[in-house]
């Protein structure tokens, strides 16, 4: 399946592919920069910006000084949505706020390497991929 490079695509990419962007490279990384780009649309909420904030400060003081910088990009280039519905699907209350924010944003993707999230495969025709599942289907692999 490629869907080409067209910006009207949009995707969630959940804390934990963010934090591996920024923090270790890689495929995540370069998800982020396309993101960054005119690639496709990322969309976030404020509730997952806040999640991305706390985590970096609590568990990654090193990425602390590039966190300015970095909530800067996103706060310009993606869709910050404010979630209307609450969802109770998963166990983790933060997985949920993921679906609430691809729901709301009329997302295609959501991007994880949370294995709860990944259980679910497709959630109301959102495809739940981890970051080399969507290189590959996105074709920047």
């Amino acid at each position: 399946m490629n869907l080409g490079t067209a910006v009207n695509y949009r995707v969630v990419l959940d804390t934990n592919i963010l934090i591996s962007a920024i923090g270790f490279g890689g495929k995540p990384r370069k998800i982020l920069l396309l993101t960054l780009g005119d690639n496709f649309q990322g969309v976030t909420s404020s509730i997952l910006l806040a999640e991305f904030h706390e985590v970096i400060i609590k568990k990654f003081p090193e990425l602390q000084k590039i966190l300015p910088i970095v909530e800067r990009k996103i706060s310009k280039k993606f869709l910050i949505v404010k979630p209307r519905k609450t969802l109770d699907i998963l166990k983790d209350k933060d997985d949920n706020r993921v679906l609430e924010a691809a729901i709301e944003g009329n997302c295609a993707f959501i991007v994880t390497g949370d294995k709860e999230l990944l259980k679910l495969k497709n959630y109301q025709g959102i495809k739940v991929l981890t970051a080399e599942e969507f290189l590959s289907v996105r074709r920047y692999s």
